[in-house]
């Protein structure tokens, strides 16, 4: 017998701990982790000493080829390659009618399910989706059953904007999806209290990138949070808190964790790295919702993280070119960023290289967590018989992050002239190597949409 790949002489790391050992892949599989003298013959061998051997990133919040993205699934999933994420999940967004930054087609949302699944075709890496319901509509309750049934298992939602719900109608459907035993994902600001603000720094002339944050601050985000959290516990369903990027709203879903088989929280990279000086730095291209915080909302993050009241760091990216940024006010600006090719090597030299986290704590927070959230049995893991998607990563190799590396179609980035320690050599999607020392080998059409189980969250 010969199996396909063997990387020897790494540093394994799993949720749970390190260990030294060689990972050997069969076909799409993990066939066994161990010593490769007990391995049969491989037909490609790679030495990864000094190196540490990941499961592939699992990042559940992704912009691709939607309203807020130019990215195809092409382009994201090349970015996501090179930085070592092997699946994502993405939106498909009821009443898009295909424009940038326009929801206001009449696609259901099995619809928009259905083209999101044809759009996603040319990916490199796997994928799945959430449904994301934007209107007060009572026939897409309806279309839920069939859209869980089909492996989309969580429903996003938003509190703002012009297809944000109201709190009545949230209230239906998460009462739906606690029938399902589905998932309940929430934008939470206060729409209201924004675009008042929005409006008195309109009037004021108040259009400089530093002003933004102000517009929708740290208070908008919890009281949205609480009670759109409040009304999934009433209701008994999963509660996904999305990109928290506060001390407020992060203290609130804490509060209401009980023993965490209810309610989980995401942040994001930028959240955990930048705080609201980015804007005089680089302008709109930071213009993100919510905005970017202080420092001391960069601390509250990794205080629940380390408290294990945030699960998980995803990257909200969105693929928007500069000529979408070059506005004379912050308010005509695009809201977004990217950093699907940057996430893992930007978070691991901050939480680990800065601040003395663990290699299983970046494992459990990027890889395990997000698959065992969202139903991915397959991922998020190096356990034999899963899904072998592998990143080899240098700890040790440091570079700077600059826009010209992008595979994304966003030619700026948020990270432009940081330099980093710590680098994707490999990614193995399945078993096939996608990226290779930052460079795309993989093909369009590898990655598969994947269906997902209703996610057991049992403390």
């Amino acid at each position: 017998m010969i199996i396909d790949t063997v990387i020897r002489g790494g540093t394994v790391v799993t949720a749970n701990g390190t260990y030294d050992a060689d990972v050997a892949i069969d076909g799409e599989k993990i066939h066994a982790v161990g010593e490769r003298d007990s391995f049969p013959d491989a037909d490609d061998v790679v030495d990864a000493t000094g190196r540490l051997v990941l499961p592939g990133i699992v990042d559940p919040h992704v912009h691709v080829d939607d309203p807020f993205s130019a990215d195809s699934y092409e382009t994201a999933s090349r970015a996501a390659a090179v930085g070592g994420t092997t699946t994502l999940i993405g939106f498909a967004f009821q009443r898009w009618a295909g424009e940038m930054g326009v929801i206001d087609g009449d696609d259901t949302l099995p619809e928009a399910i259905d083209a999101a699944k044809e759009r996603g075709e040319d990916a490199l890496i796997d994928f799945s989706l959430h449904g994301a319901i934007t209107a007060d509509d009572p026939a897409v309750l309806d279309d839920l059953d069939d859209v869980v049934a089909d492996g989309v298992t969580s429903i996003k939602m938003f509190s703002t904007y012009d297809h944000g719900l109201q709190n009545g109608f949230m209230q239906r459907v998460l009462e739906r999806l606690a029938e399902l035993d589905a998932v309940a994902a929430v934008h939470t600001e206060d729409d209201s209290v924004c675009q008042m603000l929005t409006e008195r720094f309109r009037e004021a002339g108040r259009g400089d990138p530093e002003d933004y944050p102000q517009s929708r601050p740290d208070y908008a985000e919890a009281m949205a949070a609480e009670d759109a959290v409040r009304m999934a516990t009433e209701a008994g369903a999963k509660y996904y808190g999305v990109h928290t990027s506060c001390r407020k709203s992060a203290e609130v879903l804490a509060d209401f964790r009980d023993d965490g088989s209810m309610v989980r929280t995401e942040t994001c990279t930028h959240y955990t790295t930048l705080d609201d000086t980015v804007y005089e730095a680089v302008g709109n291209q930071a213009m993100i919702a919510p905005p970017i915080r202080k420092p001391d909302d960069i601390e509250a993050m990794f205080e629940h993280l380390a408290e294990d009241d945030i699960d998980i760091v995803s990257t909200d990216h969105c693929g928007y070119t500069l000529d979408s940024k070059t506005v004379e006010n912050w308010w005509d600006s695009t809201f977004g960023a990217n950093a699907l090719q940057t996430s893992l090597p930007v978070f691991h030299d901050e939480a680990v290289n800065e601040r003395g986290f663990s290699y299983p704590f970046l494992v459990r927070t990027m890889c395990t967590r997000p698959a065992e959230t969202f139903g991915l049995p397959e991922k998020g893991t190096l356990d034999p018989g899963t899904d072998a998607d592998v990143v080899v990563f240098d700890p040790d190799e440091s570079y700077t992050i600059t826009a010209d590396d992008n595979e994304s179609v966003a030619d700026f980035s948020v990270y432009e002239g940081r330099e980093v320690t710590g680098r994707v050599k490999r990614t193995y999607v399945r078993g096939e190597l996608v990226a290779d020392d930052g460079d795309v080998v993989g093909d369009p059409g590898h990655g598969a949409f994947l269906e997902r189980d209703i996610p057991d969250w049992s403390p």
